[in-house]
């Protein structure tokens, strides 16, 4: 019993650590937190790999690299249209933006940084970007009166459901992210306490990687179906 206590102690006090926000630095008196340190870190990064990505490129005879490049940004280019259409053409590149930011995030700890998306401020700031462009998408594509007239369709008592809607959908982007992400470390914790040596190797490359990866296709996905479905119009 001492030791099943002293396993589950361990644990909890883990997740808690995970679980806080330090400050590691002021700037004009105004602190830090380290997920927004850390979304520094990432920005520069991408900002970076783009900057020698795209450098040189050709128009003919293009090199391997310019064709895996195109391949890459073509294939999710082609991913999201296909689910917006034409009139959602506009803000493929901010989901492509937000695909690579989260997947950079969840996959960030295998260099030895806290994954920002562990910090539910971070989650729910995306969660709330993403539905104000939801929202937008529907006002832009149906005007003013669609947009109202939306609220009560297909019949008028389903009013207040509609209104939840826009308060249940950043919550179900939110938690859904940072659920997903915070369970997966607690998996990992109950793995390395049970069989601390070889075993949890092979789990922390799903949950660090591949796990990391589908949870940004899962939002991105679910952001731009949500888009699709507020620009459908009768």
């Amino acid at each position: 019993m001492r030791k099943e206590g002293s396993y589950t102690d361990s644990i909890i006090e883990n997740l808690v650590e995970e679980l806080e926000c330090e400050t590691v630095f002021t700037i004009g008196g105004i602190g830090i937190a380290e997920s927004v340190a850390v979304t520094w870190i990432i920005m520069a990064v991408l900002v970076l790999a783009s900057v020698l990505l795209t450098r040189n490129l050709k128009v003919e005879n293009p090199g391997k690299r310019q064709l895996a490049l195109e391949s890459a940004v073509g294939g999710l280019f082609h991913f999201f249209d296909d689910i917006l259409g034409k009139d959602g053409r506009r803000y493929i590149p901010y989901l492509m933006t937000v695909a690579l930011y989260i997947g950079v995030s969840n996959i960030i700890g295998i260099f030895g940084f806290k994954p920002p998306t562990k910090d539910l401020n971070v989650t729910i700031a995306l969660a709330v970007m993403s539905i104000v462009l939801i929202e937008y998408s529907g006002f832009h594509k149906k005007g003013l009166k669609g947009f109202i007239r939306s609220f009560i369709e297909p019949v008028p008592v389903l009013l207040p459901i509609n209104i939840m809607e826009l308060f249940i959908k950043p919550v179900s982007l939110c938690m859904r992210l940072f659920g997903n992400i915070l369970g997966a470390f607690v998996i990992m914790e109950l793995l390395k306490a049970v069989v601390p040596v070889f075993v949890p190797i092979p789990f922390s490359v799903y949950f660090d990687l591949f796990d990391g990866l589908i949870q940004a296709y899962v939002f991105v996905f679910l952001t731009s179906l949500f888009m699709s479905e507020q620009m459908e119009t009768e």
